[in-house]
């Protein structure tokens, strides 16, 4: 047996109660904050047959202005509501961007896909328009309360004559829809069925209004500004 060297015991003792240190130190250290989570707003593949307009001569071109949002939804968060008139916010969960910026192409591709319309331009635009669509998101939320959650979408729709100015009509579409989980992918999932609902029934009411256009005499449809 070798004779224990008692001039290496101080030096072994510093390094053990060290490492024991460095181990207790990073159990007090904060954890990292979960990193946030992305959700998409692009609606789902429709399953919903539109009526197709036969294409007039005089069909009138269509310009959509970006979407905006009611105050309290003009964010990246994902809303839910468990009181009346309180909003909350899921604190990991977004949307990759604001809800009505992802709006846009898609109610634009809603009034394209009615037929309608000789062309659907998104603001800002050179050529002249017939028509003006503004979309404004009312709310966006999922909703806790007695029973499985539910996502409330509510958008407001105004198709105006470019020319005059005259608002030709307006309607606002609702759907509520049952969330698949009680969480924001649950939320999200729903928020998705219920936006393409909605964008089908906008395309019906861009139709209807679309056809009962008439064009004002002297008005050059779609014509480029000088």
């Amino acid at each position: 047996m070798k004779p224990t060297n008692l001039k290496r015991w101080p030096g072994r003792l510093a390094a053990t109660g060290l490492l024991m240190l460095a181990a207790g130190c990073g159990g007090l250290l904060p954890k990292p904050a979960p990193q946030p989570v992305f959700y998409v707003l692009e609606g789902v593949a429709t399953q919903v047959a539109l009526p197709v307009l036969a294409a007039r001569p005089a069909a009138p071109t269509l310009i959509v202005d970006p979407a905006h949002a009611a105050a309290g939804y003009d964010s990246t968060r994902i809303v839910y509501v468990r009181k009346p008139h309180q909003l909350e916010v899921y604190a990991h969960s977004e949307w990759v961007d604001a809800p009505a910026r992802l709006l846009g192409p898609l109610v634009a591709a809603a009034a394209e896909r009615s037929g309608a319309f000789r062309a659907v331009l998104r603001a800002p635009a050179a050529a002249r328009a017939d028509l003006r669509l503004d979309t404004e998101l009312v709310r966006l939320q999922q909703e806790f309360g007695a029973g499985p959650s539910r996502v409330r979408l509510t958008l407001r729709a105004t198709l105006s004559d470019s020319q005059t100015r005259q608002v030709l009509a307006q309607r606002e579409f609702d759907r509520t829809l049952p969330a698949a989980s009680e969480d924001a992918y649950g939320g999200v999932q729903a928020a998705n069925l219920a936006l393409q609902e909605v964008l089908d029934e906008l395309a019906r009411f861009c139709a209807q209004a679309a056809s009962a256009w008439v064009a004002p005499r002297g008005a050059v449809a779609g014509a480029l500004p000088k």
